[in-house]
């Protein structure tokens, strides 16, 4: 499994931009939660613009694939810091 966290940078967009890229950017995260790729995810409270995705992924490359179709990606708009942890306890309540 993987925590994801991605930070934008300055956005110099005009604002019609800013919010057509954030709709993609929704999009691509409930596309992937449909497939099943993400798990939670979820604004930080102590930073705007930024965000965590629990994510799962068959390997890095398939998660770094993933990673690449975000529309804040290839402009090079944000900031994506991935770490892979293995979950060694989970509570009762949440499911596979």
């Amino acid at each position: 499994m993987y925590i994801i966290s991605i930070t934008l940078k300055e956005n110099h967009s005009d604002e019609a931009q800013a919010n057509q890229m954030f709709e993609q950017h929704k999009a691509w995260f409930q596309k992937h939660f449909q497939l099943g790729n993400f798990l939670i995810m979820g604004p930080y409270l102590d930073a705007s613009h930024a965000g965590v995705i629990i994510a799962r992924a068959k390997n890095r490359d398939a998660l770094d694939a993933i990673i690449a179709e975000d529309v804040y990606y290839h402009p090079g708009m944000a900031d994506y810091q991935v770490r892979e942890f293995n979950p060694v306890l989970i509570a009762e309540h949440i499911s596979d």
